[in-house]
């Protein structure tokens, strides 16, 4: 299937060689017109560009002879321009101010276009891929747009069922640094404690941000750190939010997956429903307000009829259900020609219900007279996400400067709904209040920025500082959802118990940090940035970081690229703090489990150092090649990151530990587990591979791009305190390395192919993901019919490699009015199947590759008024 896939690529790339190219001539000025050397034109909605030669003059063979072109240089006014099949197009550039200049997340110096940059960038523009895809969260958009972005719906996880963890690169969620409009985004309150993905960590909640209100996201693929502080070790995700004015845009989405593996005989399930709004308005000559509101709907699937009813854990097993309500905003307000107010951020609120294991009708935390069939206890969330930055920004004697203060806000209200508390007896409810947990974030910025056109080939000089506060809290729950009143039954109520008295925290920290950051086309075709950044954390201390990159220009057609850099990530308040008992289930059964904070007494009997930040080393080297002669792009970059002292949630020791079972036992739990740094190193090693082609072919124009992510991870040492020294393989063991090297699949293809003509527009698009290996519950476990411990093949789970098909047909009926009908994983493939009581999900499937939900047909109607 590999050698057909990439034949069908190159098949098709062939074909389009001989179609017709028309070739564009022109010259590029300024208003005085001199020539601007290196200005950047690049066909719309392609990856097809060129720059101007010495003496201004540019030649690109663009695909469609309505094509329209971006012509921009740093320091002038971008231009569009559709050249409807005339051959010469001169451009005028316009000087601009400092205030209408673009920045591009990887680059301080305004106006850098993303294909100058010295690491790799991708620019999503998410009205075209949001009428090209079913999918209608953020999270699920970049899935499948970007080969090396990572996210997969958790089931059966707690908290991690209402929040997608993500990542790049194989790295933890908590390792990406995500911006809006440049700006730091708060991260979740929650901690992943569950799940095949981001156990351990905490991340931002992407999709917390309506996709309907997005211009484009920019994700650089690189460590930033050095630029952008704390996080930024796998690279910097930055959403940008639209600007239109005078537009009303309306989207209707629906959508439905093709059920299976259900105990009814539903043919659909798991239905989506989304409506949007977004409008614009303008504020004297330079100014807007633009404003979003989005709803979306999504109901619960369930695969869980896979085995014999003995073999299952669950008889709910699929997504949850979420209803999830945001308005967002975009503004800027000029107070003279060279001083401007902007404001940005919104409000989320989210209600969620996720199935927790199956209590059967015979398991001793049932009461039968209450559930005479068992019961599947729903855990539900109340999830609150509120973000506001405002800001002023002028120009003073040709310097940029910029305050602003970003205040965010994230809080999971839980309760527990169809459950009981099995030590009440008759008397016990069976809907709970579990308490929840929050975090708060205030960040304030100050950052100037200068360009010299006449240094150098242009030198570009940015620094500033940023100070943040920030403050976690655990609240308690009802008592009936955490205590235990007869030590004969379970207490708490099953699927999630409550937080108690004892879990309730509140924390805070404050973290100052200065940057200077220095990019300078030596040449026209050498580029070199140096950055540097100092940060002191009030629990941590200092850190220093930095790095370096560059760009060189062989030829016009072919650059190199690349960059060296350090990097850092402070441990969250979560991680530090995090305070819990719950329910897990090891082989099918529910075994109590205290997850201890770094203070705690358990913690402190074993001798577990306090958490400190990790630290990372990081290196890309890249090439790009850009034809003029064809509308051709190909981009090569290569990548190593080396983590040191990686933050990870252990093993768990059971309360039979000699070092502290009789402490456990005296709370009334069966283990205990932690957060530590607990890994040495890791080291990842990668390439990404991004070759696009567009070409007019008939009367329409034909697209074609291959994005690929190859990703080899490994694992170093375990660190273990003196007093759990030999017991490494209960501090992190197998099944939780193996869910680390699974934080990504070892490759991801994307090979999307795209025909316009007229109205009408047609994707295809096949995604293959890589093989995937996890360690199932028999790892250390022993066979009861040889009484030997189980085999490495009957404790791994492997997902063999898979391709997904997707298709849309899109229509336009009018400028205001279009269609989109298609589906995703249409041919309706899963990942291999485990068996359920084995897997960490509790399902025949870990939430690994295209998910276990099969194939999602969707239409979506589209207003533009």
């Amino acid at each position: 299937m590999t050698k057909i896939y990439y034949a069908l690529f190159f098949l098709l790339l062939s074909l389009s060689a001989f179609a017709q190219k028309l070739k564009v001539t022109g010259k590029v000025t300024d208003e005085k017109g001199e020539p601007l050397i290196g200005a950047s034109v690049v066909e719309k909605g392609t990856s097809n560009g060129t720059s101007t030669d010495g003496n201004g003059i540019y030649t690109l063979a663009v695909g469609y002879s309505k094509a329209t072109l971006i012509v921009t240089y740093v320091g002038y006014n971008k231009i569009e321009k559709e050249i409807n099949g005339q051959e010469t197009q001169n451009f005028t550039l316009e000087d601009a101010t400092l205030l209408s200049q673009v920045t591009v997340v990887g680059s301080r110096n305004l106006n850098r276009s993303s294909t100058d940059t010295p690491a790799p960038i991708d620019v999503i523009n998410i009205q075209e891929v949001t009428t090209k895809q079913g999918q209608l969260d953020v999270n699920q958009l970049l899935q499948f747009a970007a080969p090396s972005f990572n996210s997969n719906r958790q089931t059966g996880s707690d908290g991690a069922d209402h929040v997608d963890p993500a990542s790049l690169r194989g790295l933890g969620p908590d390792q990406t640094l995500v911006l809006i409009n440049g700006k730091r985004r708060h991260q979740s309150s929650l901690v992943n404690l569950f799940g095949s993905r981001g156990r351990g960590n905490t991340g931002t909640d992407l999709n917390a941000i309506p996709a309907a209100a997005i211009e484009r996201i920019e994700i650089l693929r690189d460590g930033a750190a050095a630029q952008y502080g704390s996080d930024a070790i796998a690279g910097v995700i930055n959403i940008v939010l639209k600007e239109t004015v005078n537009q009303l845009t309306a989207n209707v989405n629906a959508g439905m997956y093709k059920a299976k593996y259900r105990y009814d005989n539903k043919n659909f399930d798991g239905q989506n429903y989304n409506v949007n709004l977004n409008y614009g308005v303008k504020i004297a000559k330079t100014g807007f307000l633009n404003v979003t509101a989005d709803y979306n709907f999504r109901d619960h699937t369930n695969r869980a009829n896979t085995s014999p009813i003995d073999e299952i854990s669950r008889r709910q097993y699929g997504d949850p259900q979420m209803k999830n309500a945001a308005i967002y905003y975009n503004a800027k307000i000029p107070l003279g020609k060279n001083i401007q107010v902007y404001s940005f951020g919104g409000h989320n609120s989210r209600n969620g219900d996720a199935y927790a294991w199956t209590r059967f009708a015979d398991d001793v935390k049932n009461i039968p007279a209450i559930y005479p069939n068992g019961f599947d206890p729903i855990i539900a969330s109340k999830i609150t996400d509120n973000a506001a930055t405002v800001g002023i920004r002028g120009v003073w004697k040709q310097w940029d400067i910029d305050l602003s203060n970003t205040y965010g806000f994230n809080r999971f209200h839980f309760s527990v709904k169809n459950s009981l508390n099995t030590s009440l007896g008759l008397q016990s409810p069976t809907s709970f209040d579990a308490g929840g947990f929050q975090l708060g974030q205030n960040v304030t910025n100050l950052n100037f920025t200068r360009n010299y056109k006449s240094i150098l080939s242009g030198l570009n000089v940015a620094f500033g500082g940023e100070y943040r506060m920030e403050r976690y809290k655990i609240f308690e729950g009802e008592e009936a959802s955490y205590k235990t009143y007869d030590q004969n039954f379970a207490g708490g109520s099953q699927g999630f118990p409550g937080f108690s008295p004892v879990d309730v925290t509140n924390h805070g920290r404050s973290n100052a940090a200065a940057y200077l950051d220095v990019e300078a086309d030596i040449t026209k075709k050498l580029l070199v940035d140096v950055a540097t950044r100092f940060e002191n954390y009030s629990d941590f201390g200092s850190t220093l970081n930095g790095k370096l990159g560059a760009r060189y220009k062989l030829t016009d057609d072919i650059a190199i690229r690349g960059s060296v850099s350090t990097g850092f990530r402070a441990p969250s308040l979560a991680q530090k703090y995090f305070n819990s008992t719950f329910t897990n289930f090891v082989n099918g059964q529910a075994v109590q489990v205290l997850l201890a904070n770094n203070n705690s007494a358990v913690t402190k009997a074993l001798g577990i150092p306090q958490l400190k930040q990790e630290t990372s080393e990081n290196a890309s080297l890249g090439i790009t090649l850009t034809p003029k002669a064809s509308a051709l792009s190909v981009t090569v970059d290569g990548y190593y990151v080396k983590v040191k002292n990686r933050v990870v949630l252990t093993g768990q020791f059971s309360d039979e530990d000699e070092a502290i079972g009789p402490l456990l036992k005296s709370l009334n739990v069966g283990q205990a587990q932690f957060f530590t740094n607990a890994l040495s190193y890791t080291t990842t090693k990668g390439i990404d591979v991004i070759i696009a082609h567009s070409t007019q072919l008939g009367r329409g124009r034909f697209s074609t791009t291959l994005a690929s992510n190859f990703n080899w991870m490994k694992l170093g040492p375990i660190n273990t305190s003196p007093k759990l020294a030999g017991k490494e393989d209960t501090y992190f063991n197998q099944r939780e390395r193996s869910f680390v090297l699974a934080s990504a699949p070892p490759s991801k293809i994307n090979l999307t192919l795209d025909y316009t003509i007229s109205k009408l527009s047609l994707m295809v698009r096949f995604v293959r993901f890589g093989e995937i290996k996890l360690t199932n519950w028999n790892y250390g476990s022993i066979n009861s019919e040889t009484n030997q411990e189980y085999t490495e093949a009957e404790y791994t789970d492997v997902y063999k490699p898979k391709i997904q098909t997707d298709v849309t047909v899109n229509y336009k009926f009018s400028k205001q009015i279009s269609l989109s009908i298609g589906g995703s994983n249409i041919l309706n493939v899963y990942p291999n199947m485990s068996k359920p009581y084995l897997t960490e999900s509790g399902g025949a499937w870990d939430p690994v590759q295209m998910g276990s939900n099969g194939a999602f047909l969707f239409t979506r109607l589209g207003f533009r008024f």
